[in-house]
């Protein structure tokens, strides 16, 4: 008897487990997009999204999804969740397929995970102001290439909330398949971002290293009160004020002189112009001299002028002028009142808070916010669960069958096109390599131009060689441009320490001054190397 009642008991506790397991491996929430999103995603009824959502298939597949069905559109489309779901309770996974069906040149195709809203807020009313916890997911303009995640915090003294974003995140896929997202929020502060189940990021959330800016505040601030003293000397080096200039020094000496011992070259044409009417032209039959004026036959270059040396008047040459110093200005020296470079004291930070975990709003919604240049991209499968196998499981069953139809699918098409599929592998696996290299802080200042290139190669396979020279080229001249310095014009050494005297002593105004001067004179020397110049030997 009793045998049996501990049979009994042990039956109950193996279907209780069961059943308990079957409930926690279930979602949190999810949207396949089987059935038609009407009634259930609410899309927006502000004037500035006009884009048209459609339930539609995923290209070569039965499988349906959400789609952006025209381009250069803002869209907006949002579902409310039946119950709030908490970040603060173990394991949080938010996870996504996407797929750009037609590429995504400029365009975002992220998620939004909506905190609670303003009483009386509706689903129709959902825009970019419509405030959220997370926004995660694809975004790709010009130098942009990242998978956002960005975290909306309160801070608990000032009561503001501060986008946090994830830094050096990582880059969009560049192909036309179907990708998953999934974002994993850990009890232990830890954030795991995967692409196709592939981990590609893991930060913490409470490190300055991997937030910007740093969820905990910094501890000091400078003071904006504090003002820098009238008598605070930041010169390092001044004019020498018992220097004197040297009896010898002209000022008024001019750089360049004229060559007295140049020869006019045997065979110069003095008396031929250098250009001469085109004797080929002839007057239009259409023109008229009272509306177009009278009418001048084109110039061309005179033809005499081509073998000889040169044509027209004969002038020497210039030469630079050996007794050439410029303006005198004193030697530096050490400054005696040089107190360092100025800064305002550190006081305490009256926003700093100190964390053990983030303080996560509810995720009530979930709205899809984008502006896009190109249509095609088809929204599947979003999820939110409490256990990383359950993610992993979807992805399984609802991504992994159509990425791989639509990867080989891709091959014959390369294939077929006569690109072979190690070449193609090997050029996806350069284009990563050059997005995370041109995503480096040292070549921040080359990043646009770089991204370019990348996106140029990827639009043209062939010129993946071409394009990688190019890129190593930059990074080479920007690495021994750091090491070396920038070029500098070899000039008179004591000209040189009088003009750096004189623009010292002069204080020599802002450093953003200098450089919009330095960029104006440059832009100005490379409108003169671009502009036309008409051939001439006159300089021979």
């Amino acid at each position: 008897m009793e045998g049996r009642q501990i049979r009994a008991v042990l039956v109950l506790v193996v279907i209780s487990c069961v059943g308990f397991q079957i409930r926690a491996s279930d979602p949190i929430f999810i949207e396949s997009f089987d059935e038609s999103f009407d009634g259930r995603w609410i899309v927006s009824e502000k004037d500035d999204y006009k884009g048209i959502w459609k339930h539609s298939k995923s290209e070569g597949h039965d499988d349906y999804g959400l789609l952006v069905s025209e381009q250069a559109k803002k869209y907006a489309i949002v579902k409310e969740l039946d119950e709030a779901v908490s970040l603060k309770d173990g394991t949080i996974v938010l996870q996504f397929e996407v797929r750009l069906q037609k590429g995504l040149e400029c365009g975002g195709a992220y998620l939004k995970y909506l905190r609670p809203q303003e009483a009386g807020w509706k689903p129709a009313e959902f825009d970019n102001d419509s405030p959220y916890s997370i926004m995660f997911g694809p975004d790709k303009c010009g130098s942009t290439n990242k998978v956002h995640f960005i975290l909306k915090h309160k801070n608990p003294k000032s009561g503001k909330y501060v986008e946090h974003h994830l830094k050096y995140p990582p880059s969009v896929p560049s192909d036309k398949l179907s990708h998953v997202y999934t974002a994993i929020l850990k009890p232990d502060n830890e954030l795991r971002i995967l692409i196709d189940g592939e981990e590609k990021k893991k930060a913490n959330f409470l490190s300055a290293e991997d937030f910007e800016p740093a969820l905990i505040p910094a501890e000091t601030i400078p003071d904006p009160n504090d003002k820098k003293p009238e008598d605070w000397d930041e010169r390092a080096k001044i004019p020498d004020p018992n220097a004197v200039k040297p009896d010898d020094w002209d000022e008024d000496a001019p750089m360049e002189i004229e060559d007295e011992e140049a020869v006019k070259p045997e065979g110069w044409l003095d008396d031929e112009p250098e250009e001469i009417d085109d004797p080929d032209a002839s007057k239009p039959e259409d023109w008229d001299d009272e509306e177009d004026g009278e009418w001048e036959a084109p110039k061309i270059d005179n033809p005499k002028c081509e073998i000889a040396p040169g044509c027209g008047e004969w002038k020497r040459p210039m030469k630079r002028n050996p007794a050439y110093k410029g303006k005198w200005h004193a030697p530096l020296i050490d400054n005696p009142d040089y107190k360092g470079i100025w800064k305002p004291q550190q006081i305490p930070n009256p926003d700093y808070f100190e964390l053990d975990r983030p303080d996560f709003e509810p995720i009530t919604a979930i709205g899809i916010e984008i502006w896009t240049m190109q249509d095609g991209v088809l929204f599947d499968n979003i999820l939110i669960a409490n256990d990383e196998k359950v993610a992993e499981a979807y992805r399984d069953t609802t991504w992994k069958l159509k990425f791989e139809i639509e990867k080989e699918k891709q091959k014959a098409e390369e294939a077929a096109s006569g690109l072979s599929d190690g070449l193609s592998g090997l050029q996806k696996a350069v284009f990563d390599i050059l997005y995370k290299i041109g995503g480096l802080p040292f070549l921040s200042a080359y990043k646009v131009q770089i991204f370019d290139l990348i996106e140029k190669g990827e639009k043209q396979p062939n010129l993946t060689i071409g394009i990688l020279v190019s890129i190593v080229v930059v990074i080479l001249s920007v690495f021994f441009k750091i090491l070396f310095g920038g070029k500098k014009p070899a000039v008179n050494v004591t000209e040189t320490k009088n003009e750096v005297a004189a623009e010292t002593s002069d204080n020599q105004g802002s450093s953003a001054e200098k450089e919009d001067e330095n960029e104006n004179e440059n832009e100005n020397e490379d409108a003169a190397a671009a502009a036309p110049r008409r051939r001439t030997r006159r300089d021979t």
